[in-house]
């Protein structure tokens, strides 16, 4: 992971850092605001996972749908969801981007076609494949690329999407981000299969395992199944081998992994890689990190504010959505 690649400039490194440091501090000041009790419900974090999202996002077309899971808020503001209806959406404000009416596990937004954050593991994949096969029915070449986390790879709707998506040569990526735990479970303890990307074999999907905690690996990894996508020749499996750096939401005691385990995933996390091996090449200096760092956390701040100042929905709006409106 020391080489860097031939063509990078200091400022498309700089550019990817960036966003990494956008989705750290985000989340970090998530988990202070939760801790006030202005974010209620649950808050599942990304610490340790921004490459995934970033690196990803690189490859992703206007016209691209994304669909995510309950682990979402680096996913959203990679793809370019502002922070501050992100931030309101997490605050249950109605100027969120989903009105305040999803909260954190369920984000949404139809500008930047980021078909949502799903509470239900394994419940976006038969979605992105159907996103996938609206594109390919209509002769676009766009495609749907959906997030899942190893876990889902023992439920059925996995294996179902998996067979349709190749069956009908979807245009559809599938984004694994192995962080080891399925919740508390650790991959051995409930997959006979630990090389998730193997599964896709027993339907002919291409498949390839990744180091997700490198933006420029996830990057070059994601460009070649796109362009195998795009050329209609059906679906890619992407296993992203990740760790998450914090419990799995506010409410774990983590008692299934201990401290040193953490540190040592924390050594190769993916800010700490990219921001030494940029320095190492000459490509930033110390006084360039704390300026991006430090209009990341104006751009969080930002947010917040935008989100305490927020109106909530009024009482009287909260039917709607429920039932269907009758016009006049």
């Amino acid at each position: 992971m020391n080489d860097l690649p031939a063509d990078l400039t200091r400022e498309r490194g700089l550019h990817l850092l960036h966003e990494m440091l956008r989705i750290r501090q985000f989340e970090d000041r998530c988990a202070e605001l939760y801790g006030a009790g202005h974010i209620r419900g649950f808050l599942h974090l990304y610490d340790g996972e921004e490459a995934i999202a970033v690196g990803v996002m690189q490859v992703l077309g206007a016209g691209d749908s994304v669909v995510s899971t309950y682990r979402e808020h680096g996913h959203a503001i990679a793809r370019g969801i502002a922070m501050g209806p992100l931030m309101a959406e997490l605050f249950g404000k109605r100027t969120g981007c989903s009105g305040g009416r999803g909260g954190s596990m369920h984000i949404f937004d139809a500008a930047t076609r980021f078909y949502g954050g799903n509470a239900i593991v394994g419940g976006g994949l038969p979605v992105a494949v159907g996103l996938g096969l609206a594109e390919r029915l209509q002769g676009t070449r766009d495609l749907a690329a959906c997030f899942f986390g190893e876990g889902a790879a023992a439920e059925g709707e996995f294996h179902e999407s998996m067979n349709l998506a190749a069956l009908w040569k979807v245009p559809v990526l599938f984004l694994c981000e192995n962080n080891l735990y399925a919740m508390g479970t650790a991959l051995a303890r409930s997959e006979s299969q630990t090389d998730i990307q193997a599964k896709a074999a027993a339907y002919g999907v291409r498949s390839a395992a990744v180091d997700g905690m490198d933006v420029f690996a996830v990057e070059a990894a994601m460009r070649k199944a796109a362009e195998h996508a795009r050329a209609g020749r059906g679906p890619v499996l992407l296993e992203f081998r990740t760790y998450r750096f914090r419990a799995h939401s506010m409410f774990d005691s983590q008692l299934y992994r201990d401290k040193a385990e953490i540190a040592e995933w924390q050594q190769r996390g993916p800010i700490i890689t990219l921001t030494t091996r940029l320095k190492a090449a000459g490509l930033m200096t110390e006084d360039d990190f704390q300026r991006l760092q430090g209009e990341a956390n104006e751009e969080v701040k930002a947010a917040v504010a935008f989100a305490e100042s927020s109106d909530w929905e009024p009482v009287a709006d909260l039917g709607r959505h429920v039932y269907a409106e009758v016009s006049p």
